[in-house]
């Protein structure tokens, strides 16, 4: 249970829910305990008259108006407390997914390399749906029911008190019964909710690429993966379920047995003279009360096996490391950028080794510098390591060995908030979000005003197309843009880079999935871009850095040559044998020179 106390003491916002709560089933509890009381004396009351003895017919209707009162009290006050238990378990549920989904934001690029995003959303659903629900069910059901319990156990004490000791015995033999059970529940349900977790993943990743699924007819072998994980899901229920009910079976026979005995005591006391009826009616509503929160302990602990299981895996990711220096300090039209150090270059690396996780060195001791408001090429063959220069860049991983400096700085000096303000970034995948135009172009810069979004796009190219739709900069292009082509949604990723005004700017393959047409259009764009901003191009096709100043290729992970498109076509090396890949026209040729690309 110390699980779900932390999930109590993370939302401790809601401490006033809680009191509340806690007011209302205590109220409730002593109201419940009202009635048996009044029977008790109604019973007594009936009796007497029986047995000839004074008793006016008129205070039965008044017990009878008295449990009728207790009953309305208690009714109100568990649909008050029903009330505060559903608004706090929203609150839990809306606090507990934000607190979520800062953390993914604040986690390392490697976090959501190593995790299916599908799988990701499917543990946030899981997980916090089980712990809302289980702390509604507890604030509207169970714990009314415990404070109940407690009472009546306090008042069958006071009566007989070998009774209470009967009805305590209980919850140790319980606990003890619950206790072997838990172990390898939780063992199957573990595996249970990691393949969920793969499934929701699959479905997730499928659904966002549909067109691919069908283009492949790749629907069928899906569903199977799909349908596979939950057949697994179902082959781990069966025994799971078996021995779950398995120790039920022994749990509920233990009670039974339990209370056999009370009844046989409350019975047998009543007989001997030591209860009157009304004691004994008392009595045995006590016991019924303490025996409906014990027979459903069962449920009970079901679902909070379930909530324990969410809490883990909830808590598992928020004790996940943050990437050094994240923070979620929103950018604000006041947000400055560090001053650069005089004569220092825009970029530098010096001496940076990387390798992912603990797989061996992708890069090995790259060092170059780009002056300010240079424009440089990045070439090599695919997978040589030069995309990871650019992740390294933008603080997505830390070197293994050496350092980074900006404009003079080590790169996240200041935070990575502030670095990644220093770099803009044109994918060749536009990276586009739900929402109109006007949202994807101030993207980068929320506060941008109308006629600073227009002026942008009629800079990248965009602003003709833009103009031609129906609601405009209005329109909503659907799900990572679907409704564009891919020549607008690059320019409308230029005008959110543009936006941006970021003074290191980095091309990743903008133009490589364009055809020529387009890739026209989006290079003029880019080369309004480019003007007076430090550039590093990565592109496909050699014509895309025919205005670049110096050229640096990677070769397995290490600098081959830098210099200028001239002195490196004259060198012999990786750039000279691109251009003479590119003019050759045999099919061999045109085939190995689709082996090489510019940062990749």
């Amino acid at each position: 249970m110390s699980a779900l106390w932390k999930v109590i003491r993370h939302v401790d916002e809601l401490r006033h829910y809680y009191i509340g709560v806690a007011l209302c089933s205590i109220l409730m509890a002593v109201t419940a305990l009202a009635s048996p009381f009044l029977l008790q004396g109604a019973t007594d009351h009936v009796v007497r008259r029986l047995q000839g003895q004074p008793a006016p017919m008129s205070v039965v209707i008044w017990f009878a108006v008295a449990i009728l009162v207790a009953e309305l009290a208690n009714a109100l006050l568990s649909n008050i407390g029903g009330y505060l238990g559903d608004v706090m378990s929203m609150r839990m549920r809306a606090i507990l997914s934000s607190r979520y989904y800062a953390k993914l934001l604040r986690l390392p690029q490697r976090y959501f390399d190593n995790n299916l995003s599908g799988a990701i959303i499917a543990r946030l659903t899981r997980s916090i749906t089980e712990l809302s629900s289980f702390m509604q069910m507890l604030s509207n059901n169970f714990l009314p029911m415990i404070i109940t319990l407690v009472a009546a156990l306090a008042v069958t004490a006071f009566y007989y008190w070998p009774l209470a000791v009967l009805l305590i015995a209980v919850f140790p033999i319980y606990t003890w019964l619950t206790a072997l059970t838990s172990e390898r529940w939780q063992r199957y349900e573990k595996q249970k909710n990691e393949h969920v977790d793969l499934a929701g993943g699959m479905f997730a990743e499928v659904v966002a690429q549909m067109r691919v699924v069908k283009s492949f007819v790749a629907q069928r072998r899906e569903l199977d993966r799909f349908d596979a994980e939950y057949d697994q899901t179902v082959a781990l229920t069966r025994p799971q379920s078996r021995w779950w009910h398995r120790m039920d079976t022994l749990r509920r026979t233990a009670l039974a047995l339990i209370f056999f005995l009370i009844n046989v005591v409350i019975l047998w006391q009543t007989m001997t003279g030591r209860f009157s009826l009304g004691t004994m009616v008392l009595l045995v509503q006590l016991v019924g009360m303490a025996k409906g929160p014990v027979t459903g302990m069962s449920f009970l602990v079901d679902s909070t096996q379930r909530a324990l299981a969410g809490s883990r895996d909830y808590f598992a990711v928020l004790d996940e490391a943050d990437e050094p220096g994240a923070s979620l300090q929103a950018v604000t039209p006041t947000s400055t950028l560090p001053p650069p150090v005089p004569g220092a270059p825009a970029v530098e690396f010096r001496d940076v080794s990387f390798g992912y996780d603990d797989e061996p060195n992708v890069l090995e001791e790259i060092t170059f510098s780009v002056a300010p408001g240079e424009r440089i090429a990045l070439v090599g063959e695919s997978g040589g390591g030069k995309s990871t220069i650019v992740n390294l860049l933008m603080g997505l991983f830390p070197p293994r060995q050496g350092t980074i400096h900006l404009f003079g700085e080590p790169h996240i000096e200041h935070g990575l908030d502030v670095l990644r303000r220093e770099v803009g970034v044109v994918f060749q995948d536009a990276s586009l979000f739900s929402g109109t135009i006007e949202d994807n172009i101030r993207y980068g810069a929320p506060w941008a005003s109308d006629e600073q979004v227009r002026a942008v796009a009629k800079r990248a190219n965009a602003a003709e197309f833009i103009e031609r739709f129906p609601d405009g900069y209005e329109t909503v292009i659907g799900e990572r843009g679907l409704k564009l082509s891919g020549g607008q949604k690059q320019r409308i990723a230029v005008a959110r880079a543009m936006l941006k005004d970021a003074p290191v700017l980095v091309l990743d393959e903008a133009t490589s999935a364009l055809d020529t047409r387009s890739e026209r259009l989006v290079q003029q764009g880019l080369e309004a871009l480019m003007v007076d901003r430090t550039s590093i191009i990565i592109a496909h096709r050699l014509s895309t850095i025919a205005s670049v100043e110096r050229i640096i290729t990677i070769q397995q992970g290490r600098i081959d040559e830098i210099g200028t498109p001239a002195e490196l076509a004259a060198s012999g090396g990786i750039y000279a044998q691109l251009l003479a890949l590119q003019e050759s026209g045999s099919k061999q040729d045109r085939k190995r020179l689709q082996s090489y690309d510019i940062l990749r």
